[in-house]
């Protein structure tokens, strides 16, 4: 004989054997709709695709340029330029 969670009175064999059971039943399996190999290219894609919208973002309204002038590596050189100018 057990005693039970507040250890007031003794349970059977069975009780206890009915107890494991409602418990196994109560443990849910995860199935995930997204696997996380997919949840990390999503992130990756998204991180990367709102870096060209920032920079295109940036580069035609606060710089009053194309926006897509920013994929041109003239436009990067010149950005270098400006930045290691002494």
């Amino acid at each position: 004989m057990a005693l039970n969670k507040n250890n007031q009175e003794a349970i059977t064999p069975e009780e206890v054997k009915k107890e494991k059971k409602t418990r196994e039943k109560k443990k849910r399996i995860r199935v995930r709709l997204i696997p996380i190999w997919l949840r990390v290219i999503i992130v990756l894609l998204l991180l990367a695709s709102s870096i060209l919208l920032g920079a295109m973002f940036g580069y035609a309204v606060m710089g009053d340029g194309k926006a897509k002038d920013v994929f041109e590596k003239s436009t990067w050189t010149h950005i270098i330029d400006l930045i290691n100018k002494e």
